[in-house]
């Protein structure tokens, strides 16, 4: 895998990854605007860590009032490990993940569980562990990656970070900052993908207003006609934003969808695990016919294998938000419907109250439950959130 104009910072992934081969411990942070290449980049380390076992965890802005719910994506695949734990160690982090019932553990003995969970692992085989929007990771297990990545030594292990800002919990680690390409590789990029003869002056316009960034570079051409694009006209506007102007491109290719297809895709926009399961069993529930929604494909904007996967964060947000309310509630009551009281009972009553329109003393009595379980794994931030929400949600 190449990554045009991106050879500095392949090769700072290239060495972290020959460094955890060796026996030693990286940490990167990655960071830099939407849309820049952060995840691609994170795609190229995990193609290049033959060998490695690659563990990957991804910030989702609807699960930032969830305790611990980061964490527990990268930590689930090493559940088998927990006896090899020290008991105290072991008995913390069953509790913030939700295994067992107990007081609030010492966030020190958390952080000190993942590392010894990471380190155990490690001895199995390298690891490579990547955390994808780590601006949307919430608080708890925010906490506990920026502890482990603070006392990673030899234990085999890459933590590598992709974030919009410089993130408070993860400053004074080694970092990456990623800018968008130098003029000649996004003139290249820009050419392979117009297909026409563009002026001179209206290339280097549109590279320097977009600033390099390869994601404008490749969606804002969509869907416009040679002569628009050779005339640099509708490609970028006046007083919008760039991430706003990336989102309006996506939201014109999904406008071209069917009703199906569209539903389908706000459904995978509000369901953050990126579950297939869960996704056609709401699906089904909301009368989707899966032939029917996939007949015409998405484009490339959405992807349904072992996960759920968007192109981009970008797509999610521009699809969730452009959702009807209506249509939001009515997908957000349908995942509360499939998804398991008894083994995530939070985020079900995170999507039941999502769904309500109104005041719901159900959903707000079963939003202070909620509460209560976030403050016993130790989550003050999320108890809050569910207790806000069951507020606004009280006759």
């Amino acid at each position: 895998m190449q990554l045009l104009g991106r050879r500095r910072e392949c090769a700072a992934l290239d060495r972290t990854i020959a460094a955890v081969r060796t026996g030693e411990s990286r940490v990167l942070v990655v960071h830099g605007g939407p849309g820049v290449g952060k995840t691609a980049l994170l795609d190229y380390a995990r193609g290049r860590a033959t060998g490695l076992r690659v563990l990957r965890a991804a910030g989702v802005e609807s699960e930032m009032e969830l305790a611990f719910a980061a964490l527990h994506q990268l930590c689930g695949p090493l559940l088998d490990l927990l006896p090899r734990l020290p008991d105290v160690q072991r008995a913390a982090l069953e509790t913030v993940l939700g295994l067992r019932a107990g007081a609030p553990p010492d966030r020190f003995l958390v952080g000190l569980a993942v590392l010894s969970l990471l380190s155990e692992a490690s001895e199995q085989s390298p690891l490579l562990c990547v955390v994808d929007d780590a601006q949307w990771l919430d608080r708890a297990s925010a906490q506990a990656l920026s502890f482990v990545a603070r006392r990673l030594l030899a234990e085999s292990v890459a933590l590598v970070f992709a974030t919009r800002e410089r993130e408070p919990a993860l400053i004074g680690l080694p970092e990456l900052e990623i800018t968008g390409l130098r003029d000649g590789d996004a003139h290249a990029l820009l050419d392979s993908l117009t297909h026409a003869g563009l002026d001179r002056s209206i290339r280097d316009r549109i590279v320097a207003e977009t600033r390099g960034n390869p994601l404008a570079l490749v969606e804002l051409p969509r869907g416009l006609s040679p002569t628009q694009i050779a005339g640099g006209l509708g490609l970028l506007r006046a007083g919008d934003s760039l991430p706003g102007q990336i989102e309006q491109s996506f939201l014109n290719r999904i406008a071209e969808f069917s009703d199906q297809t569209r539903t389908l895709l706000l459904i995978a926009a509000a369901e953050p695990l990126g579950d297939p399961v869960l996704l056609w069993a709401a699906a089904e529930r909301l009368g989707i016919d899966p032939a029917a929604a996939l007949a015409g494909g998405t484009d490339g904007l959405l992807a349904i294998d072992e996960r759920v996967t968007f192109r981009h964060p970008l797509v999610r947000s521009a699809v969730y938000q452009a959702g009807p309310p209506r249509a939001r509630r009515a997908v957000h009551l349908a995942l509360a419907e499939v998804t398991d009281p008894a083994i995530d009972p939070d985020r079900r009553a995170w999507h039941r109250a999502a769904a309500a329109a109104g005041p719901d003393e159900e959903v707000a009595a079963e939003l202070e439950r909620s509460a209560g379980r976030a403050q016993a794994r130790g989550g003050r931030a999320a108890a809050a959130a569910f207790l806000q929400r069951s507020v606004q949600l009280t006759l």
